[in-house]
Formats: structure tokens, C-alpha cells, sequence
């Protein structure tokens, strides 16, 4: 059988880690389980560091091209 979170249980989640940590450490909670999840699908990949970089400039810089065209 399945084990699947409803959005009740994500609730019930969201408040325990609240009162555990804190409100005001869950940004850098966040921050962190972010960071650790982005190294973890670079090392997957195999994609390094500089690669990784180039690739979220491009994408930043990609939605910029688009709108400056239609001005």
C-alpha cells in the first residue's frame, strides 16, 4: 500500500516544523533544503559547478531577451 500525504497531513507538517524551529529560522531552513537538493541533482547528472552557473544565467537572462523584444 501507498503511503500518500494529503494536503491535512502537509498542514499538520507545516505547523510541527513551525513550532519547532521557529517562524523566523523557516526561510533559512529553506534555503538550505534547497542548496542541498540542487547539489544533490548536480551530482546526479554529473553537471559541475561552472555548468551549473552558466546554466541558470542563461535562464535568467532568457526571459529578459524575450521581453525587451516586444517593447
Amino acid at each position: 500500500m501507498p503511503f500518500r500525504i494529503g494536503p491535512t497531513e502537509l498542514i499538520i507538517i507545516l505547523v510541527i516544523v513551525m513550532i519547532v524551529f521557529g517562524v523566523g529560522r523557516l526561510p533559512e531552513i529553506g534555503g538550505a533544503l534547497g542548496k542541498s537538493i540542487r547539489s544533490f541533482k548536480r551530482s546526479v547528472t554529473g553537471e559541475s559547478e561552472s555548468q551549473a552557473q552558466e546554466t541558470l544565467n542563461s535562464a535568467a537572462s532568457a526571459p529578459e531577451e524575450k521581453t525587451e523584444g516586444k517593447a
